[in-house]
């Protein structure tokens, strides 16, 4: 084999791996996405309580969302309520009420992503 064949040889590899590469990155994306949504359920919320805006945020006069994770379990009240994203000083005011929830009864535990909108009283 000489060395232009070689070179083409090596340059077609390199421009296969360049097409293949992006596609197996967006299939294994894709395929990551329909699982998490798979994941997150969205069972029917029957009992919302109001939030209760914080005396520390009131004096910052903070606004904002915080998103939360519920573990809700199969009667549904909640088990569990993680932060994932959101300012700290809004986000134990967010926990405490995402708690008090009740979501429609289901076979199994699910997790329902919660956003919850945090604005300064008038």
């Amino acid at each position: 084999m000489d060395t232009r064949t070689r070179d083409n040889s090596s340059l077609n590899v390199g421009r296969c791996i360049s097409l293949v590469l992006p596609l197996a990155c967006f299939l294994l994306t894709s395929a990551w996405s329909a699982a998490q949504t798979d994941a997150a359920s969205k069972r029917k919320l029957l009992n919302r309580v109001p939030v209760s805006y914080p005396n520390l945020a009131r004096s910052m006069a903070l606004a904002g969302v915080v998103k939360v994770d519920a573990v809700v379990a199969p009667d549904g009240s909640v088990k569990t309520v993680s932060i994932k994203g959101g300012h700290p000083v809004l986000a134990q005011a967010a926990i405490t009420t995402v708690r008090q929830w009740k979501w429609e009864p289901s076979a199994h535990e699910s997790h329902e992503l919660v956003e919850i909108r945090f604005s300064p009283p008038e």
